[in-house]
């Protein structure tokens, strides 16, 4: 192995392990802003911890186009991978944490949010497989259409949510801080994360251009592991306080926010329209997250009609599917 090759794979291990450490600081003080602010666990759940959960991809894409040269492939490699993995992770944190016990718990309201999240994914697989190519202001239609479909269904999202009303269970717990005081330390954990998600693209580019691996394949397992390694640590930690909602809408929240993330990155890439550098494997993750999607919306919104083998049957399947692409999107970055 070569120092550059040694010295970028310690660089990735060491981005990885902090943004997992960050990961559970930011569903730490999520929480406690949750109780402090009275926004309560739903709320803080898909728009605060899923947005800061993002936070690596948001800062290891805009990074990867501006590398010098850019890196499109790992860029739309991290975003559809992230959200193939998210729905992954929602499969096996249901089956370590009860199955139907665990889809039970999840309100009826977050089948807003899921179907959101696959309109968001959908749309990008889509207009990455048309390639519009047209642009205003260095921003392309492609970005313009997924920014009105996400404004939109943002805002359906939190009218149906506010009418259900808030319950004093989920409103989190501030663990002895003050309101100053989390929102001090989450800002901060927040800023180490962006830190780490640089690091990490500058890593995983070195490391595609050293041994050949496609840049694209990746972004779409290797970084996208890393980069969601915040929403693991966050839903898991739900999962264990019984708090079902807050772990899934930061899941699917923060699908829905990386997609939203090839409009904000689209005016730094240079090279062209950023959704329409997607090649086969990415059209592959995306359309595998998008299937994947809408079974985690069958079994929300059928978990009281399915028995628990069948509810289980559905989640192994999810997360069999995302193996088997996965090995699929390794063959061809081999290839």
């Amino acid at each position: 192995m070569s120092a550059e090759l040694a010295i970028a794979i310690a660089v990735f291990l060491a981005s990885a392990v902090s943004v997992w450490f960050l990961g559970v600081g930011l569903a730490k003080y999520g929480d406690a802003l949750a109780s402090l602010t009275g926004m309560g666990r739903m709320f803080v759940g898909s728009i605060l911890i899923a947005a800061a959960t993002s936070l690596p991809e948001l800062s290891t894409i805009i990074s990867a186009v501006r590398l010098d040269p850019p890196n499109p492939q790992l860029a739309v490699g991290n975003v559809l991978g992230a959200n193939m993995l998210d729905v992954f992770i929602f499969a096996m944190v249901a089956l370590l944490f009860g199955g139907r016990r665990f889809l039970q718990q999840i309100s009826p309201r977050q089948g807003y949010l899921i179907v959101l999240a696959a309109a968001m994914t959908g749309a990008a697989v889509l207009l990455g497989a048309v390639k519009l190519d047209f642009s205003l202001w260095r921003v392309g239609l492609s970005s313009l259409i997924l920014l009105v479909i996400y404004g939109v269904g943002m805002w359906v999202v939190f009218q149906k949510r506010s009418s259900g009303g808030a319950d004093e269970e989920d409103a989190g717990s501030a663990g002895g801080l003050t309101l100053s005081r989390a929102w001090m330390m989450f800002g901060m954990v927040s800023v180490g994360v962006i830190v780490a998600g640089i690091a990490l693209a500058w890593s995983t580019d070195r490391v595609a251009d050293i041994t050949g691996v496609s840049s694209s394949t990746l972004g779409l397992l290797a970084v996208s592991l890393v980069t969601t390694l915040p929403e693991l640590s966050s839903t898991v930690a739900a999962a264990r306080m019984g708090a079902a909602d807050l772990g899934v809408a930061g899941l699917f929240g923060s699908a829905v926010f990386n997609a939203s993330i090839l409009v904000y990155a689209d005016p730094f890439y240079r090279g062209g329209i950023l959704v329409n550098q997607m090649e086969p494997a990415h059209l592959i993750a995306g359309s595998v997250a998008f299937g994947l999607i809408l079974a985690a919306f069958a079994l929300v919104m059928g978990r009281n009609r399915l028995s628990a083998p069948v509810a289980a049957g559905g989640l192994v399947l999810m997360a069999g599917a995302w193996v088997a692409a996965a090995v699929v999107i390794g063959t061809l970055g081999a290839a």
